[in-house]
């Protein structure tokens, strides 16, 4: 069982703030109303995670946030689909941390499905394709599928983010024959809510995914 009240830390290890709130309301949408979501926005670093480099600087800011709130929070949620600084967290912490990109590989490779990502970074392909491998699951992964433009510009424009993240999970549904499609980045949280009715193809949120797991987790 899992106290009331709960609380559940969302780590956003970009510096928009928007960002934050957009995940923390997608987090809280689906946790049960005794557990309550906080979210927690970098101080420093990027608005955007765009680049092997950019992650790695995430993940001791990532740390840093996770130990100072260690103390008042159940659960804690990296909200970046790097899942930067996990590893060391979970390491310092007595409370269960998850990762957004993790939670969604696992659920949807529970499921089955030969799952794809669809995304807007084309500097972390190798680092989201070597996240798969570390989690065991390469055998069901069917491919990254890219969208068009900067990815800054189209996180700036919902609508545009949408279609634009919908022609990616397409191809990665009839060219790559994925079963289930991860919308790959916290950033792209509302655009993930978005998509999952315009397919028959299962969509994963990585937010949502995460929070179940830590849920589970936490129980």
């Amino acid at each position: 069982m899992i106290r009331a009240p709960a609380r559940i830390l969302l780590i956003n290890p970009n510096t928009s703030r928007a960002t934050t709130a957009q995940m923390v309301a997608i987090a809280g949408s689906v946790a049960p109303s005794h557990v309550d979501v906080i979210g927690a926005t970098a101080l420093s670093g990027v608005p955007m995670i765009l680049t092997a480099d950019e992650l790695a600087a995430a993940a001791p800011v990532v740390v840093d946030m996770g130990l100072s709130a260690t103390a008042d929070v159940d659960g804690i949620i990296i909200g970046a689909f790097g899942d930067p600084g996990l590893a060391m967290l979970r390491e310092k912490v007595g409370a269960p941390v998850v990762g957004i990109a993790e939670a969604s590989i696992l659920e949807v490779a529970a499921a089955g499905h030969r799952f794809g990502v669809a995304t807007t970074t084309p500097a972390l392909v190798g680092l989201i394709a070597a996240r798969v491998r570390d989690l065991g699951v390469a055998d069901l992964y069917s491919g990254i599928r890219l969208t068009q433009g900067d990815p800054l510009a189209l996180v700036a424009d919902p609508p545009r983010l949408v279609e634009a993240l919908a022609g990616a999970v397409r191809l990665s549904i009839e060219c790559d024959g994925a079963g289930a499609v991860i919308i790959g980045g916290g950033p792209l949280g509302q655009a993930a809510v978005a998509l999952a009715p315009r397919f028959t193809t299962p969509i994963i949120a990585p937010v949502p995914a995460a929070v179940r797991r830590l849920l589970r987790l936490m129980s």
